[in-house]
């Protein structure tokens, strides 16, 4: 007789997450609530001097400028969806600053379908809550992330740069610039 390994079990999932399945067909029929973060730094009078952009290498395998971005889950308060999608992406030490009350500094709406609005992502239509947020820790890319940047609002907001940005988050990153007085 011959001993056969079991094979492993699907990794369990918190309550309220959907499988793969479901999520795709979630994304077929609803709008999905995400949040945006621009990661910044501050200097000891509260104003912008940096701002970090993660690098990316989108499914089509071209390298892209990113924002911090994620889906908020089932029964999540938005700071906590921040706060995981800041860890998740610039690590666990990266000291997000996000404040008691937060308030966005715009609602960004992703359609699926090009030019409805000037933010596009082919999977979904998502409604986005997008923030500023000053860190103060060690920040280091994390997960799919390859590098992490530090720019001055200049820079970021520079054409070079909005070039290399996808789905409209060139113009939500100067939106954010615009919002906190740094808009060249």
């Amino acid at each position: 007789m011959t001993d056969t390994a079991d094979l492993p079990r699907e990794p369990e999932r918190p309550s309220g997450w959907l499988s793969p399945e479901g999520i795709a067909a979630a994304r077929r029929s609803l709008p999905l609530l995400y949040v945006d973060a621009v990661p910044v730094r501050v200097d000891d009078s509260g104003d912008v001097v940096a701002v970090g952009l993660l690098l990316r290498v989108t499914p089509e395998g071209v390298m892209s400028r990113a924002l911090v971005s994620g889906r908020v889950m089932y029964h999540e308060r938005v700071r906590d969806a921040l706060l995981r999608h800041i860890e998740k992406d610039l690590g666990p030490v990266a000291l997000p600053q996000v404040p008691p009350t937060p308030q966005p500094f715009t609602v960004a709406e992703y359609f699926p379908t090009p030019g409805v609005t000037p933010y596009h992502d082919p999977r979904q239509h998502a409604v986005s809550l997008a923030y500023v947020v000053p860190v103060t820790g060690d920040c280091r890319p994390q997960q799919d992330a390859l590098d992490l940047a530090w720019l001055t609002p200049e820079e970021a907001c520079s054409e070079q740069v909005q070039i290399e940005m996808n789905g409209g988050q060139g113009l939500l990153l100067r939106q954010a610039m615009a919002h906190v007085g740094r808009m060249p």
